[in-house]
């Protein structure tokens, strides 16, 4: 018995990124994954797997209700939208698996100059008031652009965090960073000077 499922598609403030949201949870609220190729999602989510059979698929995000699929830039979305979006409510009226095991984190390897250890963040006094302050305000808009933010650190008054889907390498994200999270965090946390993203 197939379930009707609906799928539209929706832009995000990324050019090559577009965000395609079902009527449907495909992963746990909360849960989000991200795949840059086809090597990485193998065995852990089918659905990205066959997303990366397109040729100008780049990327894919995972989170909630919807995928947001990154693609090539010497490809206009007028010509794959409707295909993406056929695909992926096809996909999904099946019920085949979104994601069969969430891949183990990656490891974040902060690059220093030659011969310097890898830098390892000590937990602060204000983590947690930093991730709440995330899910609460920042959070439901990132998803909204069919991205993610995830807390790295807290130190000596600078936060940084890890942007992912649609904000990874988007114009605009900068901005939100630097306007929306990092007012937010000041005014809630006055030892908070500066908001950094970290390269992924």
């Amino acid at each position: 018995m197939n379930v009707p499922v609906t799928v539209y598609a929706e832009m995000t403030p990324n050019p090559n990124t577009m965000k395609f949201v079902a009527n449907k949870y495909l992963l746990i609220t909360g849960d989000s994954v991200e795949f840059t190729s086809r090597a990485e999602a193998k065995g852990f989510s089918p659905l990205a797997e066959e997303l990366f059979n397109f040729p100008f698929v780049k990327g894919v995000f995972i989170a909630a209700n919807f995928v947001t699929i990154t693609k090539s830039e010497d490809i206009s979305w007028d010509f794959v939208q409707m295909e993406l979006r056929e695909f992926v409510k096809e996909y999904l009226s099946f019920g085949k698996d979104v994601l069969v095991m969430m891949p183990a984190p990656k490891p974040v390897e902060v690059k220093q100059e030659d011969n310097q250890p890898t830098k390892v963040y000590e937990p602060s006094e204000f983590d947690e008031a930093i991730v709440a302050l995330l899910d609460e305000y920042v959070r439901p808009a990132v998803e909204n652009d069919g991205g993610a933010i995830d807390f790295r650190s807290y130190e000596d008054g600078v936060v940084t965090v890890i942007m992912r889907g649609a904000c990874s390498g988007c114009p605009s994200s900068t901005a939100t960073l630097k306007g929306g999270i990092e007012n937010l965090l000041k005014q809630h946390i006055p030892e908070v000077k500066e908001v950094v993203a970290e390269a992924m």
